[in-house]
């Protein structure tokens, strides 16, 4: 049975400030490749949200989409549920990544 992904209000917050600068900054190819790369990562949570690593939380998740850009999420097993906690810039101090959740 497949999971069920959710988006919490700061994943796509977050999600949308990425769209946001790579559309002032890039082209709108990187921003087709990023939302195609999340759309992958999604796809893969919903079959299998144990593939990505663990963090230094309990029950947090971390898939890299790209070089720059981390999604935390948290698996709901008795649920069968996936939580998009929000997406990471990955040249941030990562003492601050879990802090405010």
């Amino acid at each position: 049975m497949a999971y069920k992904v959710i988006w919490a209000p700061e994943a796509v917050n977050t999600f949308d400030n990425i769209i946001d600068y790579l559309s002032k900054h890039w082209s709108k190819k990187e921003v087709t490749r990023f939302i195609d790369d999340v759309e992958q990562t999604v796809f893969l949570l919903e079959k299998n949200p144990f593939l990505f690593r663990g963090s230094s939380k309990v029950n947090v998740h971390e898939a890299l989409i790209t070089k720059h850009n981390l999604l935390l999420y948290q698996i709901v097993e008795n649920s069968k549920r996936v939580e998009l906690i929000s997406f990471w810039d990955t040249r941030q101090n990562p003492k601050k990544k879990l802090k405010k959740k």
